[in-house]
């Protein structure tokens, strides 16, 4: 019986792709010493902290600048290019109305992370928010997921975290949680699904009709 539903929120239920392949972009397109990574390239490394993917894509330690122009960027296009992913905003209202508990499990930063929930009338269905910068070890360490269960007094083996990363499943599964990738992830469902992840959801519906199914509600 799921009564705890954790959100990854960008690739999950907010539609930051393109957003966030431009921003990389934007940066990689002021360096000298190496050509811009192509979205190909980009994809697989989505879902990681924002450090952690300027390291891979830089192959420097020191990214600070970097991260300060992605963030720029991304501020300035953040409106025009941002929006719930299909029938995300109804499926949440009707978990709340039917009793179940909710989070965002992020590797975003708490600002934007509340900007964009803000945004789209979000916020006030979270009962916790786990940002990037309120753990020690990001996802797919437990400690995101474990955080968002402690603060809401939830019971893992009743909890599922939703994302579109392996990262996301990796750090439920860490924290002996439920899972459930989303097939319109980027990386593809067949990537998800070499993760094990326990559900895919193949439209966010389906988790309506998950929830019913192991709750009994109509």
């Amino acid at each position: 019986m799921i009564d705890t539903v954790l959100f990854d929120l960008d690739g999950t239920i907010i539609d930051t792709n393109e957003l966030i392949i431009s921003s990389f972009q934007h940066v990689m397109g002021g360096w000298e010493h190496s050509a811009p990574w192509t979205r190909e390239q980009i994809i697989p490394h989505m879902g990681g902290t924002l450090e952690q993917q300027m390291r891979t894509f830089s192959g420097q330690e020191e990214v600070s600048e970097y991260v300060k122009g992605y963030r720029a960027y991304n501020d300035i296009h953040h409106e025009a290019m941002v929006r719930p992913f299909p029938h995300v905003i109804e499926v949440v209202e009707a978990l709340h109305q039917a009793g179940i508990v909710m989070g965002v499990v992020t590797t975003k930063i708490r600002p934007s992370t509340l900007k964009v929930l803000e945004r789209f009338d979000l916020l006030k269905y979270m009962k916790t928010i786990v940002t990037v910068t309120d753990v020690t070890n990001p996802k797919p360490h437990a400690e995101p997921v474990l955080k968002a269960m402690t603060e809401l007094g939830a019971d893992p083996a009743k909890t599922l975290m939703v994302g579109d990363s392996p990262v996301d499943i990796q750090s439920a599964q860490n924290a002996g949680a439920l899972s459930a990738g989303v097939a319109w992830s980027l990386k593809g469902e067949t990537t998800l699904n070499g993760y094990g992840p326990d559900y895919m959801l193949h439209d966010m519906r389906d988790l309506l009709k998950l929830i019913r199914i192991e709750t009994g509600r109509s």
